[in-house]
């Protein structure tokens, strides 16, 4: 990595969660120099502007999202125990989650389809890819005989994906990681109950 790619990747890493608690819109460049340390200058030297720098950021929370989901499900081999480590990974990093401002995907999604167009086409496709995921998973599970033939993978994965979002939404305005706890709970009684054969 070169040193100006280690400076636009410090830059994003220092505001993350600047951007995800504050919100996009309401982080100012102050917020950024303040939490890098660094000039205006630097920062538009890395960042053509605020919402250049704000799409790097998006990119780089979902990502790590992503990558940690992916992780997660590294380690499972049939679709029911990777459904269940998809559910677990959000209770598992609830606490990290909540620190940071919250889902940094469901925080852009209501700022974005609100008042920043320019980050609405980045902030469906992770919602595809994440719908997308989920029906892969159902999916095998119905081809290998784990889940019932009749069911709809897309009808359980935006049941699924609207719970996960509800119960982070729940627990951090509540402060009780239990409330998360419950919906992640109830999830996976619905898999046995209306998923698995």
């Amino acid at each position: 990595m070169s040193k100006a790619e280690q400076t636009r990747q410090f830059i994003i890493e220092k505001t993350a969660s600047i951007f995800n608690k504050k919100g996009y819109y309401a982080t100012s460049l102050s917020d950024i120099t303040t939490a890098t340390g660094l000039t205006k200058g630097s920062i538009y030297g890395n960042f053509k502007d605020k919402d250049d720098l704000a799409l790097q950021v998006y990119t780089y929370q979902s990502k790590k999202i992503a990558d940690g989901v992916d992780q997660q499900l590294s380690q499972h081999r049939t679709a029911l125990k990777k459904l269940f480590a998809f559910f677990d990974f959000y209770k598992e990093n609830f606490k990290n989650i909540a620190a940071s401002g919250g889902c940094p995907l469901m925080n852009a999604a209501i700022e974005a389809d609100d008042s920043l167009p320019f980050l609405t086409p980045k902030v469906k496709r992770s919602f595809t890819l994440w719908r997308q995921r989920l029906i892969s998973i159902l999916e095998e599970g119905i081809t290998n005989e784990e889940f019932k033939q009749h069911i709809s993978a897309e009808h359980f994965a935006i049941t699924f994906m609207a719970m996960i979002e509800g119960g982070i939404l729940l627990a951090k305005i509540s402060g009780r990681g239990k409330d998360l706890t419950i919906v992640l709970d109830n999830m996976k009684e619905m898999v046995d109950r209306e998923i698995k054969i």
